[in-house]
């Protein structure tokens, strides 16, 4: 449905969510000021644009956004092809790119591919997520140990060669600031959650560089005076060769936009149980990518991270997103020429904060436990990421994650099931269908059909959503599964972990060779406990029984029992 989710919530808004809204607004947006500042600089332009970008983007991402709490703006995942294609292209290259990024992921909206971006496979997101990551934290080596590089080299390498070479400048006053900040970023959580931790690092560093008169750079000593206002709008011509050489750049960065905000929207969804309107956001997300460049911003989308803060402060509508955006103006406008007092050390730690949190290094080191053929496409697309090319990454690493897709089907599926699927005929009687068994009241069977890759992963999540009252046992029926990969293997772990929380004892069925070898390799087997896996439906409802048995006697519902199964 392409309608903004703002027109739907507008319904039944009231003063109550008015009051929520606005507090979670403005704390976000307060949240986002740092973020900005620091996202704009390490992208290569100066601090005023990231600002300039939360504002109009994120004002635009949540009036028209398909989803309820979305907070658009600036995010880590931009700095490396966003600095790229200024060294490469210039700041007008990297305008006429972010339009024509709009451009693609309006049509992405209109054509229906929003579903279709939520299928790509975990190994490739992990992959150029942790590359990005690395590539940000090398990045900030210079202003966290206050070396003087005139030029920081545009390579990984290089930049590594570069710093070791001018290690003799290194200064022990902005290390100690960085330092301190970091500090108070990892333990500022231990007072309050509502002041971020990067806020009150750099006010206290900018506080002490200038009480002391501490010789660090800060903004202003790089970049002079910050604007405080918004910039008037620029138009760009875009002929037929820019559109050629920049169709690549611009390519990356709608991509990156559509996972990154469709994964915030996911994760936003089970933090409040809503259902987001992924074409819609795409819609919005291209909008606000076509607005930001001409009033000087830069690439845009949904932002995890300032998601969940606007929902942890109670944000449940897009007007919390708006408010946000407004209190970032109203911080731009009457503050925003204090913003060049701030050490670009402080800056460095925080976006090695930022790095550390998308560097998703427990998720990549349980990928290295999948089948060999995921491991493949996540090491390929970390090492293209951080080595070459994030453009280059993304689709290497997707043409990898098709052609294993289909060898491993060519290898592992079982032909009786794809000609039954294949066959137009009458539907056969089925002794093992779940409606040939007897169920028992509080038990639910939950059955996958094909291969559990990243398409069924996704189905797999939403059909689970239905079930308003959660059973006391779900059996999660896996006979015509032949196949499962890296997001298969999440999507039961994070199903796992969900049902945990609700109460839910989850039982696997049927499960054949190739999944059961990769669940065992992920330990999944350990987390579900082998007596709740089964090789048939027979034995996973007499398992079920005997857990809701052992919950009216007032034992434990995890009680393993000592009778050997066969699994």
């Amino acid at each position: 449905m392409l309608k903004p989710k703002l027109f739907t919530t507008l319904q039944d808004y009231n003063k109550n969510l008015f009051m929520a809204d606005l507090t979670a607004g403005v704390i976000v947006g307060i949240v986002a000021l740092p973020l900005a500042i620091a996202f704009g600089i390490a992208s290569g332009v100066t601090p005023e644009k990231g600002i300039i970008t939360a504002i109009i983007a994120g004002f635009i991402i949540s009036a028209f956004g398909g989803s309820r709490v979305q907070i658009g703006g600036p995010t880590g995942a931009f700095i490396v092809i966003v600095y790229g294609i200024v060294q490469q292209y210039g700041m007008t290259g990297l305008m006429i790119a972010t339009i024509m990024a709009g451009v693609i992921l309006m049509v992405m909206g209109f054509a229906r591919f929003g579903s279709i971006i939520k299928f790509i496979p975990y190994p490739v997101v992990v992959g150029f997520t942790s590359g990005i990551a690395l590539i940000i934290f090398s990045t900030q080596m210079k202003d966290l140990f206050g070396l003087s590089i005139k030029n920081v080299p545009l390579e990984f390498h290089g930049k590594w060669i570069s710093y070791f070479q001018h290690l003799s400048t290194f200064n022990y006053y902005a290390f100690g600031l960085a330092a301190l900040s970091l500090l108070i970023m990892i333990f500022w959580h231990r007072v309050t959650h509502r002041i971020p931790g990067s806020l009150i690092a750099i006010i206290v560093t900018t506080i002490l560089v200038q009480v002391f008169q501490l010789p660090v750079e800060t903004i202003g000593s790089r970049f002079g005076e910050i604007p405080s206002n918004l910039p008037s709008p620029k138009f760009y011509e875009m002929d037929l060769a820019a559109i050629r050489n920049l169709i690549g750049p611009a390519t990356t960065i709608a991509l990156l936009a559509a996972i990154e905000s469709l994964l915030s929207a996911v994760v936003s969804d089970g933090m409040i149980g809503g259902k987001h309107r992924s074409n819609m956001e795409l819609v919005a997300q291209g909008i606000a990518n076509i607005v930001s460049p001409i009033f000087g911003g830069i690439p845009a989308t949904g932002a995890i991270a300032r998601t969940a803060t606007n929902i942890k402060n109670g944000g449940r509508t897009p007007i919390a997103g708006i408010v946000h955006a407004i209190t970032l103006l109203l911080i731009m406008l009457f503050f925003g020429n204090l913003a060049k007092l701030i050490p670009m050390a402080t800056l460095g730690a925080i976006l090695v904060i930022v790095a550390y949190n998308m560097s998703e290094w427990r998720s990549f080191k349980s990928l290295l436990k999948s089948p060999r053929s995921d491991v493949v496409v996540l090491l390929t697309t970390f090492s293209l990421t951080v080595i070459f090319d994030l453009t280059i990454a993304i689709q290497i690493g997707m043409i990898l994650a098709v052609i294993l897709f289909m060898h491993r089907m060519a290898s592992v599926t079982n032909v009786g099931i794809i000609t039954r699927e294949l066959q137009d005929e009458e539907e056969t009687a089925d002794p093992n269908a779940i409606n040939q068994k007897t169920v028992p009241e509080g038990v639910e069977v939950f059955e996958i059909n094909g291969p559990f890759f990243f398409g069924a992963a996704s189905t797999f999540k939403d059909a689970a959503r239905v079930i308003e009252e959660p059973p006391k046992v779900r059996i999660i029926r896996m006979r015509n599964v032949p196949a499962i990969d890296a997001t298969g293997l999440q999507t039961l772990k994070e199903f796992y972990y969900d049902s945990k929380k609700q109460g839910t004892k989850v039982i696997l069925s049927g499960v054949h060779a190739q999944p059961l070898f990769a669940m065992t390799q992920a330990g999944l087997l350990d987390l579900f406990g082998e007596e709740n896996v089964h090789g048939n439906i027979d034995d996973a409802l007499d398992r079920a029984r005997e857990i809701l048995s052992l919950q009216k006697l007032g034992r434990p519902k995890d009680f393993v029992p000592t009778v050997k199964r066969d699994i």
